[in-house]
């Protein structure tokens, strides 16, 4: 399942995602968890210090690797250097699966060591300075989409991405990824003008969005969400001591979670699980092909060289049935 956690900054949605890996990662669930946010802080909140998560490899840095092992024999795409963003998947195409071994987990992703098990972690990597005036923050997640257009996972399997504040990823088709977005809103106006961005975008996709009320402190906090985004509403999480701790670097063992909030986490869980018989693949590739268009004509031909909609193979579709063994 490819589960996305969104919602503006300081709402609690890397914690709130880190929480959720710990405990799928509990449940002996296989994860890769990715942090798609330009201020990378997913590491930290699973444990990581500060050496260990500057450690990280940054997937934009490995780009050309990650087309280059993607492209694999692909006719319809010429080099790797053609491949943008959004370059769907066709016949001859490598695949990522989420229980594997392959180069572009071992140059992108580092193991993470929990208490009750472990995850594969990747990371777009921070903006710095150098990026100013060559680059935007959308070149920086390229890779994650690149990723995400190739990556065929089954049930039980887990892709969560801590995805970057507010609505930029409706810049791309990046939002149209996922199996399930969580939307992590606090209780005030501002808190819930991300969702109404979201609901807007999505609602002609058929993107599966709910909100996760975070920092609520009673029933009028309750009350005033339910009255914001109605049934989208799906779980409530108020204040964690264990969390207070895990921001202090100082975190209990996973096991001490407050029973509230593990059976919040619980809801989550079921709730992304429960999309998966509704899994329309037809629909996910369509949707792929889609964005890719509208990006090799608004940008992408012109930056390549190249007609970019001759890479869409017409009968192709992504799904759980293609072969693991793809043409070298």
């Amino acid at each position: 399942m490819k589960i996305a956690f969104v919602g503006k900054g300081g709402s609690g949605k890397t914690t709130l995602s880190s929480l959720f890996i710990r405990h799928l990662a509990a449940a002996e669930a296989p994860v890769i968890a990715v942090d798609a946010d330009i201020n990378q802080h997913l590491g930290a909140a699973l444990g990581l210090d500060e050496a260990q998560t500057a450690a990280l490899p940054a997937m934009g840095a490995h780009l050309p690797l990650i087309k280059e092992y993607l492209r694999g024999a692909n006719p319809r795409i010429a080099s790797a250097e053609t491949m943008i963003k959004t370059t769907p998947p066709g016949e001859g195409s490598r695949l990522l699966r989420v229980r594997e071994d392959n180069p572009v987990y071992d140059a992108c992703a580092r193991t993470v060591r929990l208490d009750d098990g472990e995850i594969r972690l990747m990371a777009t990597g921070p903006f710095t300075e150098s990026d100013l005036g060559v680059a935007c923050y959308h070149s920086k997640v390229g890779a994650v989409e690149l990723c995400l257009n190739h990556l065929v996972d089954g049930p039980e399997e887990y892709v969560v991405v801590d995805m970057t504040a507010g609505s930029d990823s409706f810049a791309s088709g990046m939002f149209t990824r996922f199996d399930m977005t969580f939307l992590v809103a606090e209780p005030t106006r501002k808190g819930v003008s991300v969702y109404r961005q979201y609901k807007e975008y999505a609602r002609d996709f058929g993107v599966a969005l709910r909100v996760v009320g975070n920092k609520v402190q009673g029933q009028d906090d309750v009350d005033f969400l339910r009255d914001e985004v109605g049934d989208d509403l799906l779980v409530t999480v108020g204040h964690s001591d264990w969390v207070r701790s895990m921001e202090k670097g100082r975190p209990a063992r996973f096991e001490l979670l407050e029973a509230e909030s593990r059976a919040a986490l619980a809801t989550l869980r079921r709730a992304a699980d429960e999309t998966y018989p509704h899994r329309d693949w037809e629909r996910y590739t369509r949707q792929m092909v889609h964005f890719h268009l509208k990006n090799a004509e608004s940008w992408g031909n012109a930056k390549t060289g190249a007609d970019l909609a001759a890479q869409v193979d017409p009968a192709f579709v992504l799904s759980e049935g293609i072969s693991a063994v793809q043409p070298a």
